[in-house]
């Protein structure tokens, strides 16, 4: 699993993190990985910049992919996004709740979940040693078969899977993603796209054109080096920015940005990133203590609740919600992800979407009206 900054307004650059290590029993947390996290930045008063991405207009009859009638608000997106992306146990809690309620999901992979422990020897971290990974690798040959399979299922839900890249090389595991130059970031993606050329060989229904975005590691990556790499591999999106309260995507040198919202947790005061690590740094300092995991989850659910009306009766922003597969805290930021996927996926004017769907909603609009959308105040709950 990985580690999130608590991010607070106002908070300098300077801030020094705190160090820490998590373990458990899923692929995404069973290798522990320990690295101070740099501040994610902020992204300006949303501004094109460069050209904007195209993604492939959505197939088959679609009555939410339509283009706004004069006056009409849009609806309210919800993207819910799980990093690391590898663990059955909860897609197996998450695919029934998406079922009922027509709602899709985006896992953003990891390559080196889709590699077995003794295959390492085949990938090699920008700057790193060959066979190494922060985050360790996807246990054995048949373990990573049996992922391939559940992926599938997935993939054929319709929901997305784009890339968290491979080794997970954060600030403290250097050389890291936030200091790697676009020959670092070219060659993790090569070496991205050459896992899953492997995985497909063993059966992933996974095209290549079909991974579109991803999140980095830690948030972390000088953009200016990251973005013209990733374009040069097809992406059109990331979403590893922070905005101070929920705002619309824009285009930033070329890439389609889905900023995470620092939103205020009611129960604590704060301001808190809206990613499952975050709010639990905010909650008790990342501290396991799984008899606090009920009042963790009210917590949590009541915050989403909170940002979710903001949203709704203010600029109908997309609301991006960032989570990874985890029981920390006794399970309680998976319980209130899965409570809240379950409540709000169903409600009215409500879309549960991928980052996908998303574009493809907005390349239906009116340009003028989206530049109107993005001109309108942050909503802050």
């Amino acid at each position: 699993m990985k580690r999130w900054a608590w991010l607070s307004t106002g908070v300098a650059l300077s801030l020094t993190l705190v160090l820490l290590v998590f373990s458990g029993g899923t692929p995404e947390d069973r290798n522990p990985e320990s690295a101070p996290l740099g501040l994610a930045p902020r992204l300006p008063v949303p501004k094109n910049t460069g050209p904007t991405p195209v993604v492939p207009t959505p197939s088959g009859n679609q009555p939410r992919m339509r283009k706004l009638a004069p006056g009409e608000k849009p609806p309210q997106f919800v993207l819910f996004s799980f990093d690391g992306a590898a663990s059955k146990e909860h897609w197996d809690r998450v695919l029934p709740i998406t079922r009922q309620n027509n709602a899709h999901v985006t896992g953003l992979l990891s390559g080196v979940y889709l590699v077995a422990d003794q295959d390492k020897m085949q990938y090699t971290g920008p700057g790193h040693e060959r066979g190494y990974s922060s985050i360790g690798f996807g246990g054995s040959r048949q373990d990573v078969a049996n992922r391939i399979t559940y992926l599938n299922e997935v993939i054929g839900a319709g929901h997305e899977l784009g890339t968290h890249y491979n080794g997970h090389f954060c600030t403290g595991d250097e050389p890291a993603v936030g200091k790697w130059d676009a020959k670092a970031w070219n060659d993790e993606l090569d070496a991205f796209g050459r896992i899953l050329d492997n995985a497909r060989a063993q059966g992933l229904k996974l095209p290549k054109e079909a991974v579109r975005g991803g999140r980095t590691p830690c948030l972390e990556g000088d953009w200016k080096q990251a973005f013209p790499a990733m374009l040069g591999h097809g992406l059109a999106y990331d979403t590893s920015h922070v905005s101070l309260g929920v705002v619309w995507p824009s285009v930033v040198d070329g890439m389609w940005e889905f900023p995470m919202p620092e939103v205020k947790v009611p129960a604590l005061g704060k301001q808190v990133v809206m990613m499952d690590f975050n709010l639990w740094f905010a909650l008790n300092g990342a501290k396991e203590d799984a008899s606090r995991s009920a009042e963790f989850t009210q917590i949590v659910v009541d915050t989403y609740r909170s940002v979710h009306r903001a949203a709704f009766n203010g600029n109908r922003a997309p609301i991006v919600i960032g989570n990874h597969f985890n029981e920390w805290a006794g399970g309680a930021f998976s319980k209130a992800v899965e409570q809240y996927m379950g409540e709000v996926c169903a409600q009215q004017e409500t879309v549960c979407a991928t980052y996908t769907e998303v574009i493809q909603w907005m390349q239906l609009q009116d340009p003028a009206v989206l530049e109107q959308l993005r001109r309108m105040p942050a909503a802050v709950n």
